[in-house]
């Protein structure tokens, strides 16, 4: 592993520990050349098995960073964890892999991120819905907006 501060090839592995329930192995380094210290995480490799049918047909490897630097857009200055991301990518990407397709239709993938992120934080689902799903018009995000809103008749019935 190449050290990021002087380029160093070598390194050794000081501490390795599984983490995102089991799914990566943090690793903690240090450099022999200039001794300093990094992490690194490892993690199974999807693209290769799940293709991302995109919206204008194209195919691309699915790729988690994609989602997950999507994810961290939407909850600046919320109160979520970038590992309660992880994990809801994790979710994501585990569902996916045991649907046993091997061409997902990004719309789905889209679907499947709003769906855990609306229990996660409403602010951030409804920031990470409006790039989705390309909000033009304020009304858009009203009709967004009521949709987490308790219904009347559900109110009623408490």
């Amino acid at each position: 592993m190449r050290c990021p501060f002087c380029g160093a090839e070598d390194s050794s592995v000081l501490d390795s520990r599984p983490v995102e329930e089991g799914y990566a192995i943090r690793r903690r380094r240090q450099c022999v050349q200039c001794g300093r210290r990094f992490t690194t995480y490892e993690r199974r490799e999807t693209s290769t098995l799940l293709s991302v049918i995109k919206k204008d047909g194209s195919r691309e490897p699915f790729d988690r960073e994609k989602i997950l630097s999507g994810l961290l857009r939407a909850i600046v200055k919320r109160p979520v964890t970038r590992e309660r991301l992880e994990q809801l990518v994790n979710d994501v990407e585990m569902e996916l892999l045991s649907s046993g397709e091997s061409e997902v239709p990004a719309a789905r993938i889209g679907e499947l991120v709003l769906k855990r992120l609306r229990d996660v934080d409403q602010v951030a689902y409804v920031r990470f819905a409006s790039v989705y799903r390309e909000f033009e018009t304020p009304d858009e995000f009203v009709k967004e907006l009521e949709k987490l809103q308790p219904s009347e008749s559900s109110e009623k019935s408490e």
